[in-house]
């Protein structure tokens, strides 16, 4: 964790110049020169405004960096979808019911925070917003050192199903992690957490959020609650012996980079892969 977060978000704008327009990518650059304060740990979080609310600035996954025409793809030229673009073709997912994330419970920044938080709290509601291509996202909350949140899902209980049952998206890319702790609560008082071996790199940091790449986002088709295709880091209740949780905690690990205002780990979305109405 050498590099200087400037440098992640410079590689991270590098990666996704084929499936983000330059327009886009200013809105992004000047989240994290202007966060807006930060208005955090706001206990209801959401006031409604949940579904959909993710991804107003995110990537959108299909214009090519020189679609001057108005047609997707690298060059424009015949109007088919660019290769790095993340673009499935397939019709984007109705989800019934909401699986995400509708309700913060509380933020509790840590030091070189700052990223996202004009966007907060939306920009932690809804699917995923990576480009689609195994990229980083650049729709997402810095949590900054040993920062937290805490979510809520307010018409569902996550329930243990046959395999994941909560999967959590950061943006890695390939070289690059931001590690987080992962826990689940039924009544937000008791917590319980998944382990997670922040110092092993060399075993793919066990058990932690922030390790796997992210395939899915709102308009690309891909189910964002599908552990093989969505991918993002998967969670199963089983393994803690719990067969229910209604409210989910990520907190940065301390392990991570923390310089300038997107230092620690950087959350995109939540997603009940089991649950079931309250």
């Amino acid at each position: 964790m050498s590099a200087a977060p400037a440098a992640r978000l410079s590689a991270l704008l590098l990666s996704l110049v084929a499936c983000t327009s330059g327009e886009e990518k200013g809105a992004a650059g000047g989240d994290e020169a202007n966060p807006g304060g930060g208005d955090s740990g706001s206990a209801d979080g959401a006031d409604g405004s949940g579904e959909g609310g993710d991804g107003a600035d995110g990537a959108e996954g299909g214009d090519g960096a020189d679609g001057a025409d108005g047609s997707d793809g690298a060059d424009g030229a015949d109007g088919s979808d660019g290769a790095d673009g993340g673009d499935t073709g397939a019709p984007a997912v109705i989800y019934d019911p909401w699986p995400f994330a509708d309700a913060v419970i509380s933020y509790t920044p840590g030091a070189a925070a700052g990223y996202g938080q004009d966007r907060f709290p939306d920009v932690v509601f809804g699917p995923p917003e990576a480009p689609g291509d195994g990229g980083g996202s650049l729709d997402v909350l810095s949590l900054g050192e040993a920062g937290e949140i805490v979510l809520e899902l307010r018409e569902l209980d996550l329930v243990d199903g046959p395999g994941p049952d909560l999967l959590v998206f950061e943006n890695p890319f390939t070289g690059w992690f931001e590690t987080g702790v992962v826990g689940v609560s039924l009544d937000g008082i008791e917590w319980v957490e998944w382990p997670c071996a922040a110092e092993d790199a060399e075993g793919g940091f066990p058990g932690c959020a922030g390790v796997a790449l992210v395939y899915s986002n709102s308009e690309n088709g891909v189910d964002a609650t599908d552990p093989e295709a969505a991918g993002g880091d998967a969670f199963d209740l089983g393994a803690l012996g719990l067969d229910r949780a209604r409210y989910v905690r990520i907190r940065d690990t301390g392990a991570n980079s923390y310089e300038g205002l997107s230092g620690g780990f950087d959350l995109d979305a939540i997603a009940a892969v089991h649950a079931e109405p309250r």
